[in-house]
């Protein structure tokens, strides 16, 4: 069963709520402008939109917020700083896709969002800023439908809610100390893991929660709390 956010919105699932809202802000954002675009061999500093195009390494600098409809090819690897925002492409529809060679680094980061994208080198988001603030007014990180070649730990992040749903990983999950306000938080799910799907010490403990997906399927172990998701 879905559970309600509040009397005024019981009918909508709390991560279609903030994805909404994750889309009118990247509407926003496009209207404002866009970051020039770069060579595929330098590094782009990104603070507002990331238009369709090849970039080198890709810096979202600490505080700032960084948006993009998808069709971005980042050769590099993307890096996301402290009390940072990243959202690249939404969830209700695939548009454009996009690559990211040399992998996703965050650390301290306030959201990273990540969809319909291919990720060669792996994730790595290592803590968070708290629950609240930021573009969205609550803080949460997505990893959905995407390609992932290498390992993925997601760590100690302390937002308000999280999820890695329908992505296919050629590596191991690791998924760690993610402690969350929403107790509908933590959704690990539909996913296709080749390597291990690992996880300790998350509150609340990795589920399905309102995404009404389905199990995933590990071509490794399953250890702590998902053994059995």
């Amino acid at each position: 069963m879905r559970r309600p956010l509040t009397p005024m919105t019981t009918a909508i699932p709390k991560r279609r709520l903030i994805g909404a809202l994750a889309a009118t802000v990247l509407a926003a954002a496009a209207a404002l402008g866009a970051t020039s675009q770069a060579s595929a061999a330098s590094t782009t500093t990104c603070d507002d939109f990331l238009p369709p195009g090849t970039y080198g390494t890709v810096f979202v600098p600490p505080g700032a917020a960084c948006f993009s409809d998808g069709g971005v090819v980042i050769g590099r690897g993307l890096f996301v700083g402290v009390g940072s925002t990243f959202v690249l492409g939404s969830e209700d529809s695939p548009g454009p896709l996009s690559s990211i060679y040399g992998g996703v680094f965050a650390l301290g980061a306030m959201n990273v969002q990540i969809h319909f994208t291919t990720v060669i080198g792996g994730v790595t988001i290592l803590g968070g800023s708290g629950p609240f603030g930021g573009p969205f007014f609550v803080t949460f990180n997505t990893i959905e439908d995407s390609k992932i070649i290498g390992p993925t730990t997601i760590d100690g992040y302390n937002g308000f809610w999280q999820g890695f749903i329908r992505n296919h990983t050629l590596g191991s999950v690791n998924f760690n100390n993610n402690q969350l306000v929403d107790p509908d938080g933590n959704e690990v799910v539909t996913n296709s893991i080749h390597g291990n799907l690992n996880c300790s010490g998350n509150d609340p403990a990795p589920q399905v929660g309102d995404s009404e997906g389905s199990p995933n399927l590990v071509y490794g172990s399953r250890t702590g709390q998902c053994v059995g998701l």
